[in-house]
């Protein structure tokens, strides 16, 4: 995740402000809110301004994963080249949901929370939306995980962790 946040901090920043940099790429799957912390620290964005753009950027696409992908799946589905890739990504996310099996809110705020690869709000959304989760139970603890995640990798994407030791 790190040379891809690098990738677009170099990339990407040079063309935008460092701003909506990190919001872009809080707004994508799998880098996130995780992979803007990341960027923000590179483009030297005041933890400040970072952390709210990252949170935002991160929570912005959740409701149209909750209320669509379903159906975004079924057409695709329909599709022979799509088939496999849809079917693929269906499994993993119902690999993921026995991580949710101790109660499902509590669950899905873990999941979305620790901030390891294949984990998050995008993958949340989608196995919380494959279980057909409450949508306002879904979308608050999918919330909550991205403060819980966004925290954690403020503290180690922008040094906290080393000032609070020492």
């Amino acid at each position: 995740m790190e040379s891809l946040a690098t990738w677009f901090a170099n990339n990407l920043g040079q063309h935008i402000s460092a701003q909506w940099t990190v919001f872009i790429v809080s707004l994508l799957p799998i880098l996130e809110c995780r992979g803007g912390l990341i960027v923000s620290a590179l483009l030297e964005v005041d933890i400040r301004q970072a952390v709210p753009i990252c949170i935002l950027g991160n929570i912005l696409p959740i409701p149209f994963i909750l209320l669509f992908i379903k159906k975004i799946f079924a057409w695709l589905k329909k599709f022979k080249f799509w088939r496999p890739i849809i079917t693929r990504l269906e499994n993993r996310a119902m690999k993921q949901s026995t991580n949710m099996s101790r109660g499902e809110f509590w669950g899905l705020l873990i999941f979305v929370g620790i901030p390891l690869p294949g984990t998050g709000a995008w993958t949340g959304s989608l196995v919380a939306s494959l279980l057909d989760m409450d949508l306002k139970k879904a979308s608050l603890a999918i919330f909550f995980g991205v403060l819980v995640a966004t925290l954690i990798m403020s503290v180690v994407s922008y040094g906290l962790l080393g000032a609070i030791l020492h």
